[in-house]
């Protein structure tokens, strides 16, 4: 048998099974807010992947201005869902913030609800919460923020499409 050179995906995991629609790259744009932040919309691309050898989700995510293209925020992770429908993430922000979430995923649903358990390396953050929404083939989500001189709102919103 012949190698042609193409590589094929590893087989997913069982544990990601329920979360596989995420699995790929996902495009779009999104909205900034918050009462110490001028509105502006920016551009988005995010990635899931995966082993095959483990229960976890690699996750990453850029943004960049959409009128020079110029990079802005980043940030990447791990995430693990467990049959129970809860599910752990860890990220890591490019501006040294480090978040620990808690939630449940509804595999039916496709919706992902987070929770700051833990949020590090912050003197101004005290809360994030995460949901993402898969609908019609566009993914999308929505994040608040809770600062030490603002209550939980929404700071990010953002609509994705599959590449």
């Amino acid at each position: 048998m012949e190698d042609d050179g193409a590589k094929s995906s590893p087989a997913v995991h069982p544990a990601l099974a329920p979360l596989s629609y995420l699995l790929g790259s996902w495009k779009g744009e999104g909205e900034v807010g918050f009462p110490t932040i001028n509105s502006f919309s920016y551009g988005e691309q995010l990635q899931f992947s995966h082993s095959g050898k483990k229960p976890v989700m690699a996750y990453t995510q850029k943004t960049w201005k959409l009128n020079s293209g110029e990079p802005m925020h980043a940030e990447s992770g791990y995430w693990r869902p467990k049959p129970d429908g809860t599910i752990e993430v860890v990220i890591a922000q490019s501006t040294g913030l480090v978040e620990v979430q808690k939630g449940t995923y509804n595999a039916e649903e496709k919706v992902i609800k987070l929770q700051t358990e833990l949020v590090g390396n912050a003197t101004k953050v005290k809360e994030i919460t995460r949901v993402f929404k898969l609908v019609d083939g566009e993914l999308s989500y929505e994040v608040q923020m809770a600062t030490n001189q603002n209550s939980l709102q929404p700071h990010l919103k953002a609509s994705l499409k599959r590449l």
